[in-house]
């Protein structure tokens, strides 16, 4: 029913058993100390038949961690909880990125180890609230501006983690530069308001997240590297402003050059206009992940008409099966969203 979703595929030098990736998830079992434990070994090694797991965004470093119970990736306790979990999934036969991830403006002192601070590219507070276990919904505070110095020391941070990402057995790690998170932030001009050489121009905003694609690409291989975009996303008050088909359009072009291993598109509450979509597909050489609510007809159908390589579920069946079939599909189908 599903031949070309289920049909074998590749993803840098790693072949796939089928076009399905699990996308990185928020889980209703996450960790309370920020060490992955038995609860999310059980989760990730039952989800093993998908063609690629991306588990969930971890913090690079203890100022990253803004949400309750985000895992991280820059301690010794977490990369060995984070090993137990590949060492599951790669001995059912899967394949297992880690998202990295640094939350900026979207954070709250309440979430965060002692002795941190909110960092962003500027001083702009987000508008709405986070869940803190301590206080409830609290209202975002405003972070302070990043310096120049501190966004280059950042760089240099993402690295470290996505280092410690394949030391933990993670085949490879992907940069979570979407839904209004760090990388995100520095992408717009309402929330970027710097004057250096990381603001103002759309090849000064998108700076960062190139530097850091760089970086982490040179470190442990473009094949282990892939990144997570969201253009039109509003999520985490982000505003549609008038550069974003020219932003993500530049952006294409220029990780072309960078060559990651993929780009995971994610259409959220707005749909990416068609044209940018096709602008993206024929800009960037590399694999295109797509996440847009799909079901599974429609991801065979997208896969089929070329328009994406991969399909990237949200995965919020509790009782997803472990090996993806036709029937299993079938079953589960209505769980894709």
């Amino acid at each position: 029913m599903y031949p070309t979703l289920l049909s074998s595929a590749t993803i840098g030098k790693y072949a796939l058993s089928n076009k399905v990736v699990m996308s990185p998830t928020i889980i209703k079992r996450r960790t309370t100390s920020g060490i992955p434990d038995d609860a999310m070994v059980e989760y990730y090694s039952m989800r093993a038949g998908a063609g690629l797991i991306i588990a969930e965004g971890s913090g690079l470093s203890e100022n990253g961690m803004g949400h309750a119970h985000m895992p991280g990736i820059y301690s010794k306790e977490q990369i060995a909880g984070w090993k137990r979990v590949t060492s599951a999934v790669h001995a059912k036969g899967g394949k297992i990125f880690l998202q990295i991830m640094h939350t900026g403006r979207i954070s709250h002192p309440a979430n965060m180890p002692a002795r941190t601070e909110i960092l962003a590219p500027s001083a702009v507070m987000a508008k709405g609230e986070i869940w803190t276990d301590l206080h409830g919904w609290q209202p975002h505070p405003t972070p302070r501006a990043m310096t120049t110095k501190e966004v280059e020391q950042m760089v240099k941070l993402y690295v470290k983690a996505a280092t410690q990402a394949i030391a933990a057995g993670f085949d490879g790690v992907e940069l979570h530069a979407a839904n209004g998170y760090l990388m995100d932030q520095f992408l717009h001009p309402e929330v970027n308001k710097r004057t250096d050489k990381y603001g103002g121009s759309i090849s000064n905003r998108v700076r960062f997240i190139l530097e850091v694609v760089a970086a982490v690409s040179n470190s442990i291989g473009r094949d282990k590297t892939g990144i997570r975009l969201s253009p039109y996303s509003q999520i985490n008050d982000l505003k549609h402003h008038g550069e974003i088909d020219a932003t993500y359009e530049y952006l294409a072009d220029a990780l072309d050059v960078y060559s990651p291993s993929y780009i995971h598109l994610v259409e959220g509450e707005t749909n990416i206009p068609a044209m940018l979509l096709a602008g993206i597909r024929s800009r960037f050489r590399g694999t295109l992940i797509l996440n847009g609510n799909f079901d599974a007809v429609q991801a065979e159908r997208t896969v089929q008409s070329g328009l994406a390589d991969l399909v990237a579920f949200e995965n919020p069946c509790e009782t997803a099966p472990g090996v993806l079939t036709q029937a299993g599909i079938r079953k589960y189908e209505n769980c894709f969203n």
